[in-house]
């Protein structure tokens, strides 16, 4: 088994980041494989090198080790570039010079998984040479691929069985955004492959990310892993956590002096895996089990968080 995790280097890592970040190191060395690093700093414009710094730490910190060196997306353009040259070479792509809010007033664009807008209606999927050469004089253009019609279908590990028509609900989706930078969607598929990624467990916001990618990697004729999505942790409210939340932050903890095993044993606990009294995450291996991983959002706040690891309330 080989497993990764890929955080961006965008802001600190918090607990809800670290949460996935343990279930997916405990995965891969419940079953005696390799666990590595991948570094998507893609987006230069977010990403920081004392973000970078930071995160390394929180994961030694937390004894998150790794089996080889970390891959940095910034550094793969080759290989991005030769994986745009094959699905070009089977027409499976295509310029669209389509900007969100053009999307967004078509009449026929009802709207699509939240993660990537609303649903793409085609309207650059027929233009002719001579008019992508007229359009490209005022405009860079994205790079789209053809989805393929009809459901895709895999079985998440947690999740159970999904079905997905990414032509009807999502449309032919961006591979190579108009600054000539690789999409998460496909940057992803391409890096897994390269690192002979046989498992991947993250959040459940990227489940519906899945069937897109799958259908990059039969294009490219690559075999894709098995999925596996937990639920994640939110507010009491059911509001995501940023990384800009201060009390949720692993360095911060860090720096309160806040023993790692107190917060893997919390991590734990929101699991399902464990007590929630201290513990190391290599003590914990022993406990992981797909079957009792949460699939539904844990849900708590920075009160709960305080009182587990017996800091002073605000």
């Amino acid at each position: 088994m080989r497993g990764r995790f890929a955080p961006s280097p965008s802001g600190r890592l918090h607990l809800g980041n670290a949460y996935t970040a343990l279930l997916s190191w405990l995965q891969v060395r419940a079953a005696g494989g390799q666990f590595l690093l991948r570094i998507e700093d893609l987006d230069s414009a977010r990403c920081r090198g004392e973000y970078l710094d930071s995160l390394r730490r929180d994961l030694e910190y937390l004894g998150l080790y790794w089996d080889e060196e970390p891959i940095f997306q910034s550094r793969r353009q080759q290989a991005y570039r030769e994986a745009f040259a094959a699905l070009e070479r089977q027409g499976l792509t295509y310029p669209c010079f389509c900007s969100r809010s053009e999307i967004s007033r078509a009449a026929s664009a009802p709207h699509g998984p939240a993660d990537d807008g609303p649903r793409y209606p085609g309207t650059c999927a027929a233009l002719s040479r001579d008019q992508v050469r007229e359009r490209a004089l005022e405009r860079m253009p994205a790079t789209r691929f053809r989805a393929v019609p009809g459901s895709t279908d895999f079985v998440d590990e947690v999740q159970g069985r999904r079905l997905e028509d990414v032509r009807s609900q999502v449309g032919d989706f961006v591979i190579r955004k108009n600054d000539s930078v690789a999409s998460y969607q496909f940057a992803v598929v391409i890096d897994d492959a390269y690192s002979r990624i046989s498992h991947v467990l993250r959040g459940a916001d990227l489940v519906s990310s899945t069937a897109r990618q799958i259908q990059l990697y039969r294009a490219l004729r690559l075999s894709p892993p098995r999925f596996a999505h937990v639920g994640l942790v939110v507010s009491v409210e059911g509001a995501r956590l940023a990384k800009r939340e201060g009390a949720f932050s692993v360095s911060q903890l860090r720096s309160l002096g806040i023993e790692a095993r107190r917060i893997v044993g919390l991590l734990g606990k929101w699991a399902g895996i464990h007590d929630g009294t201290p513990i190391s995450a290599v003590e914990l291996v022993s406990s992981f089990a797909l079957e009792r991983l949460p699939r539904e959002p844990v849900r708590t706040n920075e009160e709960q968080v305080r009182a587990h690891l017996d800091l002073a309330p605000m």
